[in-house]
């Protein structure tokens, strides 16, 4: 028996959450709809059941959200909201601006979120100074995920540095690999490039570029640089990778038809779908140059303000659920991602999220965490929008010019802010 059947076999979902008095629906638009994300979904429409509560579910596919925020923005001007919804770092300001969202404090104190949070997660959360939204978890993104077979077949080493990643990319080339398994859609092109940009620029310079929107430093020649690793990076894709979903991507590495994939830790839920097991069937790097740093993407429900006393108790028990030590593993054992408690026990988690907590407990004190831009942490969604259109259209453009691109990508920047 695996540690995760361990654990879910030693708790009783009866036991920890008993039903309540009064029961209340709790709608929930999200996008956790591939195998691992949808399993972890539904763990917690589960456990608020459990409780008593119904749970409408609003799942709308699209992994990068896009999808979801149309929808979502559609609702809310009608008027009618979800209970909660999957918002995200600066997109949680700006519905708190707009005097929608409920405040979560009474909760949050019971549990104590400010002694169990990172201070950088409890901020992302708040409006001023309400908790506004629950976090979930916890996503690195400047991962590389390799099928240790396929490089073993290939001659190909691990990488380590950019140079040996594309040492590496050519030799998976030469055997009939495809080097790097992508999905050509823009928040799958603005990921790989953000973690190019970390490895060139340093984590100093990637909060240059992405949070403070340093102009110097978006024209500089560092990102002139990152922009022609990704031009170099294009040689290394196939020809069928335009509008992949990034979970059939990373089913060509498991699959043993391409040696490496660029792709948050959301993609281990996939192997762990398919009976893989980390540091054996595949491994899970920092990318190349960006050891000792994290850029994170972190999960989060935001609450909506609503009329009725029952639904919002369902909203309120929705929130502490998700706080839970007994949530935080299920869910995350089965997203791939980390736990958003500082105490939480890692014991039943696999040595790719144990690196990834130790990682992230590290660089949130030597400067190393920073939030991705790619995954809405960074900046605006009129910010990533602009970045997500310069990125896709140099990197689909075979005449692309570096230079031209950072200068395109500061113009583009400042046209939004």
């Amino acid at each position: 028996m695996n540690a995760f059947s361990r654990l879910t076999t030693a708790v009783s979902l009866a036991y920890l959450l008993p039903l309540v008095a009064h029961a209340g629906e709790v709608e929930v638009l999200h996008w956790w709809t591939s195998g691992g994300e949808k399993r972890a979904a539904d763990t917690l429409q589960q456990l608020v059941e459990e409780k008593g509560h119904s749970w409408k579910d609003f799942a709308v596919a699209g992994g990068g959200g896009e999808a979801a925020m149309t929808v979502l923005k559609t609702r809310a001007v009608s008027g009618k909201p979800p209970a909660a919804a999957q918002i995200k770092g600066p997109d949680i300001q700006e519905w708190g601006e707009l005097g929608l969202l409920t405040d979560l404090n009474g909760v949050a104190e019971q549990q104590g979120w400010d002694e169990l949070l990172p201070e950088q997660v409890a901020r992302v959360m708040k409006y001023e100074g309400d908790y506004v939204a629950v976090p979930v978890n916890v996503h690195r993104v400047n991962w590389l995920w390799i099928n240790p077979q396929v490089f073993a077949e290939a001659g190909a080493t691990a990488p380590t540095t950019l140079d040996e990643f594309f040492a590496a990319a050519e030799k998976l080339k030469a055997a009939g690999f495809i080097p790097l398994a992508h999905g050509g859609q823009p928040w799958q092109d603005s990921t790989v490039f953000e973690d190019l940009v970390f490895s060139v620029l340093g984590a100093e310079g990637f909060h240059k570029a992405f949070v403070e929107q340093d102009e110097a430093t978006l024209t500089g020649p560092k990102m002139v640089e990152a922009f022609a690793a990704l031009k170099r990076l294009r040689g290394y894709i196939d020809a069928n990778a335009a509008g992949r979903d990034w979970n059939a991507a990373t089913g060509l590495v498991i699959n043993g038809k391409a040696g490496m994939q660029v792709m948050g830790d959301w993609a281990k839920s996939e192997w762990s779908a398919a009976g893989k097991v980390a540091g054996k069937d595949y491994q899970c790097l920092p990318f190349p140059g960006t050891q000792g740093s994290f850029a994170y993407n972190i999960d989060s429900l935001a609450m909506f303000r609503l009329s009725d006393e029952d639904n919002r108790k369902a909203q309120a028990d929705l929130a502490e659920t998700v706080m839970s030590p007994q949530f935080q593993a299920f869910f995350n054992l089965n997203k791939g991602s980390i736990p958003v408690r500082l105490d939480q026990d890692m014991s039943a988690f696999d040595a790719c999220a144990q690196s990834s907590m130790a990682d992230f407990k590290e660089a949130a004190g030597n400067g190393g965490l920073q939030p991705s831009l790619a995954h809405g942490m960074a900046a605006s969604s009129y910010v990533q929008g602009a970045v997500f259109d310069v990125v896709t259209n140099f990197f689909n453009d075979p005449q692309g010019d570096p230079q031209r691109a950072a200068q395109q990508l500061a113009a583009a920047i400042k046209a939004v802010q």
